[in-house]
């Protein structure tokens, strides 16, 4: 257990924040939490890190490390502690799509659950925000504050797709999704056994802030999701708070077991998401084509705080939906592309299997022309490479 301590800036609002804290809670790592309001923030870490952005994790040492994938990598090395990826090779490979699908295929009903029921969620929202955003202040400075940060989130959700077109359908696949997880939590604690592995860490982001916090998506996981629910504080305590499972066993899954409520929870997510990534791929892809500025370390957007170059439609649950185009997806997505190319044979035809049995075969070897990679806290261009569409 470390004997130093880091500091996180975030809010307690953040998704991304969660996913962090969740970490550095369950492996007990002392920290403490800050604003992002806090002066130090404001005045030193911003700058440097070049862009308003959470969570951020000071080092004992004072080196800053930005982005949560970064952040449980630099802490498993620093600390010494076991991997929260798994060492199985099927079980390793779900855990990164887990992961990748937490951080970036729930945004969708995390961000409409947030938005668009201000009658139960917006006095919350308000204190909840300004309360992070800005230490101190009086009633009309806070308020100012809530109202600026409110509607660049609401521009943020119509970018995931978050429309009232879209609103119903958005609603009817979170609830599969519910569904689905609270059966697999039926008799696992975890996601792949008895400790939480990468891919709970990149679930806990949207499904504890967003779904589990705030008012109207709260009362409807506690209502319709308990053990879900549950899982959200159990992913909090740096105890394991799983009492109505008896005895737990604190391993993953036996001989690199993959349970039928995980599978289905999996198919769930190629329907959900394998079209949506192949197009920003393939959007990509073309642009990289044609865009003169972009060079072999150059920082992506031409700016840390432009995450997106443009936008494209796909079919989604039968209608046409469009959203941003991310190139971080493409840095995780080569994750998990490196763990399946680090398998031996046998390892990847086991991974090989589930994956077109669950449709998620794409995502081994989907890639655009140019890699990106983290430098310095920023995405920037990597290598050129031949495409995979």
């Amino acid at each position: 257990m470390s004997t130093s301590t880091y500091y996180l800036y975030g809010m307690p609002a953040s998704l991304y924040t969660a996913k962090a804290r969740s970490y550095l809670r369950t492996h007990r790592i002392d920290h403490v939490e800050r604003a992002v309001g806090h002066p130090h923030y404001q005045q030193d870490i911003m700058p440097t890190i070049g862009r308003l952005i959470m969570p951020v994790l000071e080092t004992p040492s004072g080196q800053l490390v930005q982005d949560t994938v970064d952040i449980i990598d630099f802490l498993e090395q620093a600390e010494g502690l076991q991997s929260v990826v798994p060492d199985t090779p099927v079980q390793r490979c779900v855990a990164h799509v887990l992961e990748i699908f937490g951080g970036e295929g729930l945004l969708r009903p995390a961000m409409h659950y947030r938005w668009n029921f201000d009658e139960e969620n917006l006095d919350f929202l308000a204190q909840d925000f300004a309360g992070a955003m800005i230490l101190g202040g009086d009633a009309a400075q806070r308020a100012a504050v809530f109202a600026l940060a409110s509607d660049r989130m609401r521009s943020a959700a119509a970018i995931f797709g978050v429309t009232p077109d879209t609103e119903a359908l958005i609603e009817s696949s979170y609830a599969e999704f519910l569904s689905l997880l609270s059966s697999h939590l039926e008799h696992s604690p975890f996601l792949l056994g008895g400790r939480p592995t990468i891919g709970d860490y990149g679930f806990m982001g949207p499904l504890y802030p967003h779904l589990a916090r705030d008012p109207a998506p709260s009362r409807l996981m506690k209502q319709t999701a308990w053990r879900v629910w549950r899982w959200t504080e159990r992913m909090n305590s740096p105890l394991l708070d799983a009492p109505e499972y008896g005895e737990v066993d604190p391993e993953l899954f036996a001989e690199d077991e993959i349970p039928e409520t995980l599978t289905a929870l999996l198919r769930y997510i190629a329907v959900e998401w394998v079209d949506e990534i192949c197009a920003q791929v393939a959007w990509l892809d073309e642009w990289l084509g044609h865009a003169d500025d972009v060079e072999t370390g150059g920082v992506v957007g031409g700016k840390p705080a432009r995450r997106t170059p443009g936008s494209v439609t796909f079919a989604w649950r039968g209608t046409e939906l469009t959203t941003g185009v991310f190139p971080y997806r493409l840095y995780v997505l080569q994750r998990l592309q490196a763990a399946y190319a680090d398998l031996d044979d046998e390892g990847r035809r086991s991974v090989d299997v589930l994956f077109a049995e669950v449709g998620l075969t794409p995502l081994l070897t989907l890639r655009a022309r140019r890699r990106v990679d983290r430098v310095d806290n920023r995405e920037v261009w990597g290598h050129e490479q031949d495409p995979s569409l």
